[in-house]
């Protein structure tokens, strides 16, 4: 550290390991803008020239605004560039002022002009203008010629002409720096001390005082916008860089935009609420813990408002309380990023400290976000999750898989670090829904159709042995959690996952019977967990219930096959597995995890879920790309002996999936199945294809009224669950009123009810 008088105001203090130079701006009448105020741009010359080494500038009020080494590379020619001049004594002799030798009169005159000018320019204007500095020197030069063209006397023209080359060398000395060399062509009628040519030169990080991330206030260059939109507070913009492929997702969160007496109050109480850092107690209910950390902080802004004479109205302090709780117990900023719901994946790469987060939007894909994290915020994050998750995060355990509760919803987390990760912290986020998909939310998506849901409820009915397939981020989480949305109340619902996905307490809260077993995780490995192996087996001594595996990994497979051929004919026994085909799903399970072949005769369905890519490369969607059927007569290997038959097919010109000939001529072989083992659908296809058909129009039913007055609460979770609970209750009592299940009078039935019901939901413009 070469000098530390950060106290002062303008004072600074160099970090030299980290080659750092920060200057308290503090109460500074200046501000703590290099790209806005001349005398900060000067005094920060001044203290580059002094720390030679600096590679990054924080300029400190109530806010810290750093510039990185590409800004300071311009300030440091500058400061070279000052140096230099200063050091070639002609410059300021005056036998370089003029070629006259007298000590007449009008020659010390000359000499007292030329020389004032150069030293006003050189020693007072540059530091702080170089620019300005540069366009008074070419105008100087530019009158000076003229001059010359008119000069009749030879000695005088002779005279101004050497005072001339003088100017030019320092000009020429002005042009070497990039400086210069970025603006020279936006010159023309340049008002002297104007300084939008700095704004765009130079773009602070900037971040407030009690927050650890590093934020990009302007829009990319070279940028047009393409989106905006709110999520609470935040204002959300996408812009599109010309020449690049990813869009940039620009944030501006409240926290960005407060004033200066806000960030003061906010600054004091965080300082004091530091010293109460949470305990592991208080992080194993952070529900909790945000309340308490929320009623202290709003008592102490109220407090600290009163000491500072600081109005502050209740909205102001129900503002910085909230964000004063984000930032000491929540996750910081990285909760702004997972209140979007159109953010599925967050993506904070190593090193910490220069690169930005990285995103998968629901619209627009991957994006570049404006938020670079630190080094201390990876490290704040890695703590969070080892107390929380009670998992390791070491350089002997690099890897920790966990999930996270946050304000509207759930997060997983996948960390890594060293020795893993050769640079350090990084991190996998995948956001989950606050609220359970459905299966007409992901009709709504696109994933699939409603037949394609229709066909998968009359499965989940008919208690089938279904695995949901996919390869990465392909949805197969999202229509597993659907499908449990799909399940009467009346069936019990045990879940085995190592990472808690599943909206298991959406689900209780709905009133289902439900039981989540936490397994251990196939990459930590932590010794006080169950291997997922024995928690399913574990679940089968727990009473007759439907039984939902998160993924299907590893050894487990063994044990989920054992449950399948023990409840196939039961209950609804499903799970997600990698893979993109029915026979890749095969070769996994039979050759890479040890399943016999005739026990994989146990899966009835498999449901292919796939990220498809457009023509050009630049998009993906997701698609349900086959519903298949596992048939039981093959002894070796179901793809030669025809043991997969497809029942529905993606159709790529479409852009659907399909149903094949083979499900609507009814000889699908599961079907049938269920068919035979209910009175009423036995040995009638036309009887079981039209309840197919109902449950079809009835989801579209719901799908076009949400569309229609858009509001898609009619197809969340809370009254899917109704509709299909009154669609079996419906079905029951036409049953019992006609003798048979009359698919038309089911559907009046249901009709009567919804559009009493769906008289509740708003239309939203």
């Amino acid at each position: 550290m070469a000098e530390n008088k950060y106290s002062d105001v303008c004072g600074y203090v160099f970090l030299a390991d980290q080659k750092i130079l920060k200057v308290n701006c503090m109460n500074c009448i200046y501000g703590a803008s290099i790209e806005d105020f001349e005398v900060c741009m000067a005094r920060t010359i001044d203290k580059l020239i002094q720390e030679k080494s600096t590679e990054t500038i924080i300029l400190s009020q109530t806010r810290d605004f750093e510039y990185d080494f590409q800004q300071v590379k311009l300030l440091k020619q500058i400061a070279n560039c000052f140096l230099y001049l200063l050091k070639e004594k002609h410059i300021l002799n005056k036998n370089y002022l003029t070629i006259f030798g007298d000590e007449t009169k009008h020659t010390k005159m000359i000499i007292a002009e030329r020389l004032g000018f150069l030293q006003n320019l050189l020693t007072v204007k540059y530091r702080r203008d170089p620019i300005g500095t540069y366009v008074i020197l070419t105008r100087q030069m530019r009158h000076l010629k003229s001059q010359i063209l008119i000069e009749r006397n030879a000695n005088t023209r002779t005279d101004m002409k050497h005072y001339y080359e003088t100017l030019n060398f320092i000009k020429a000395v002005f042009e070497k720096t990039d400086i210069i060399k970025l603006t020279r062509d936006q010159l023309i009628g340049f008002e002297i001390g104007d300084r939008s040519l700095y704004r765009e030169l130079f773009h602070p990080l900037m971040r407030p005082n009690f927050m650890l991330t590093r934020y990009m206030m302007i829009p990319p260059k070279n940028s047009h916008q393409i989106d905006q939109y709110f999520c609470n507070d935040t204002e959300i913009r996408i812009y599109k860089i010309d020449g690049e492929s990813i869009l940039h997702y620009h944030i501006l969160p409240p926290e960005f935009k407060l004033t200066e007496n806000e960030y003061m109050l906010l600054d004091i109480a965080r300082q004091y609420m530091s010293e109460h850092k949470p305990t592991q107690i208080e992080f194993a209910d952070p529900e909790k813990m945000r309340e308490v950390f929320y009623d202290i902080g709003s008592g102490m802004l109220s407090e600290i408002a009163q000491t500072t004479n600081k109005d502050i109205s209740k909205e102001q302090l129900h503002k910085l309380s909230q964000i004063l709780t984000r930032y000491t117990a929540g996750y910081g900023i990285m909760e702004i990023l997972l209140e979007d719901e159109n953010v599925q994946d967050i993506f904070i790469n190593s090193p910490a400290g220069n690169i930005p987060i990285y995103l998968l939007h629901a619209k627009y894909e991957e994006c570049k976000t404006n938020i670079i994290p630190t080094l201390d915020d990876a490290k704040s994050w890695a703590t969070r999750f080892r107390i929380e998750s009670g998992r390791p995060l070491d350089e002997a355990n690099p890897v920790l898989d966990t999930e996270i509760n946050f304000p509207g919803g759930r997060a997983r987390i996948g960390a890594i670090t060293k020795t893993l990760s050769p640079t350090g912290l990084a991190f996998s986020i995948r956001r989950h829904r606050d609220k359970p998909w459905t299966f007409p939310l992901l009709v709504h998506y696109k994933s699939f159709n409603s037949l394609a849901a229709a066909l998968l409820s009359f499965l989940i009915d008919g208690a089938r042995t279904m695995l949901f397939a996919g390869t990465r981020s392909a949805g197969k989480s999202s229509i597993l959690g659907a499908a449990l949305t799909s399940l009467l109340k009346k069936y019990r619902i045990i879940t085995v996952e190592d990472t808690l996905e599943l909206p298991v307490e959406s689900l209780r809260k709905f009133g289902y019977n439900i039981e989540s077993l936490k397994s251990q995780s196939v990459i930590t490995h932590v010794e006080s967990e169950v291997p997922t192996e024995e928690a399913i087996r574990t679940s089968l001594r727990l009473g007759d219930s439907c039984l939902i595996i998160g993924e299907v990994r590893s050894k487990e497979a063994l044990a989920l096959y054992e449950s399948m051929r023990i409840g196939a004919l039961a209950n609804l026994v499903a799970g997600t597995i990698h893979g993109d085909t029915p026979y890749g799903i095969f070769d996994r399970v039979v050759n890479d995890l040890g399943v016999p072949p005739t026990s994989f005769k146990a899966t009835d369905i498999i449901v292919i879920m796939n990220r498809l890519k457009s023509a050009d490369g630049m998009h993906s969607y997701r698609r349900m790309t086959e519903i298949t059927e596992v048939r039981k007569d093959w002894d070796k290997d179901p793809h030669k002996e025809k043991g997969f038959s497809q029942l529905m097919v993606y159709d790529s010109k479409t852009d659907r999936i399909e149903p094949t000939e083979l499900l609507l001529s009814g000889e699908s072989i599961i079907l049938n199945d269920i068919a035979n083992k209910v009175a009423d659908f036995k040995n009638n296809w036309d009887l079981v294809w039209s309840n197919i058909k109902l449950r079809e129009k009835i989801i579209q039913t719901m799908l076009d009224y949400s569309e229609k007055i858009n509001n898609f609460n009619v197809i969340e979770a809370q009254f899917w669950i109704e509709s299909n609970s009154r669609f079996h209750m419906f079905s029951e009592e036409i049953k019992n009123e006609t003798g048979n299940l009359d698919s038309k009078k089911i559907f009046d039935r249901w009709k009567l009810w919804f559009d009493e019901a769906k008289s509740k939901f708003k239309t939203n413009e």
